[in-house]
């Protein structure tokens, strides 16, 4: 199958062409405009391709509920020109296609799932954390979506004795994005991250948030294995701090064969940069199979 892949971002759109495999043939990246502009550009990238089927990853909020009258919809973005934008009605009328829909970072989670470091897994985790905080659950082989879809870079967390900074997030400041965050970092410290790379101190605080964060989701969603991706996961000396955090805040009290074995339950993604592109190419694939149920929900 020819098969196109968007992943959408609030700076670039990534769109890709590949196949019910995971292979990727080609690739181009646009930055994220207004619908007027990008829409129709990416449309035209599809169209000279002759995709079967597209899937999208994309930021949000969005509306996951078939049911709803505005399923398909990038809501109440902070992006303003994105707000209230059909995005996948926009491309199923010009493509008369079937159109996969997910959040980004739900599609990155699909991708490690499919064909990465979760795969054979029926519960997982992919938690990305750079400019915001997201994550992407699969339960039970299944992506999580529930009443909308999960925003666990908003759990609150308990600061750190030693903490001064009251945090980023505008709604809630001491939620994880709120602190642990690419923005919080440079908020707290006066320098971005990559600029401080060679403060211990730096990456001790911020793994015990990330690791705090590990073991609340741990405790209620009882993940296989844990991935962490993200611009702030590219220091490299943050993995075993994040690790040690974990097992010291657990404090024993789960015993399983997958947490005796940290370096192997708490990972980084297997895909590199990929997994949110494969991941809309399976949500393609798994629309597409969809419709052969449906054909009458092909075209919008």
């Amino acid at each position: 199958m020819r098969l196109g892949a968007l992943e959408a971002g609030g700076t670039k759109m990534v769109c890709a062409i590949g196949n019910e495999r995971g292979e990727i043939e080609k690739r181009i990246s646009l930055p994220t405009e207004t619908p007027e502009i990008t829409l129709p550009a990416m449309e035209k990238f599809f169209r000279e391709n002759a995709v079967e089927a597209l899937g999208i990853g994309c930021f949000g909020p969005i509306d996951l509920n078939r049911a709803s009258a505005t399923y398909g919809y990038i809501t109440t973005a902070p992006k303003l020109a994105w707000q209230n934008c059909d995005i996948v009605g926009y491309f199923r009328r010009a493509l008369n296609i079937p159109v996969g829909f997910d959040t980004d970072v739900n599609g990155s989670a699909l991708g490690e799932a499919t064909w990465g470091a979760s795969r054979g897994l029926e519960n997982s985790m992919y938690i990305t954390i750079g400019t915001g905080v997201g994550a992407g659950i699969v339960v039970n082989g299944k992506l999580l979506h529930g009443m909308l879809h999960p925003e666990a870079g908003h759990i609150l967390l308990k600061p750190h004795p030693k903490e001064t900074y009251e945090g980023k997030c505008p709604f809630h400041k001491n939620c994880f994005e709120g602190l642990a965050a690419g923005p919080a970092i440079e908020a707290r410290w006066g320098a971005k991250g990559v600029e401080l790379a060679d403060r211990k101190e730096v990456w001790e605080l911020e793994a015990y948030y990330i690791g705090q964060a590990l073991v609340d989701y741990l405790m209620v969603l009882s993940p296989q294995k844990i991935i962490l991706g993200g611009g702030v996961m590219h220091q490299e000396q943050l993995l075993p701090l994040i690790r040690r955090e974990v097992k010291e805040q657990l404090a024993g009290y789960i015993v399983t064969k997958e947490l005796e074995d940290l370096e192997s339950y708490i990972v980084l993604p297997a895909l590199k940069d990929n997994q949110g592109i494969m991941g809309a190419l399976k949500l393609a694939v798994d629309e597409w199979e969809m419709s052969l149920q449906t054909p009458g929900d092909r075209v919008n």
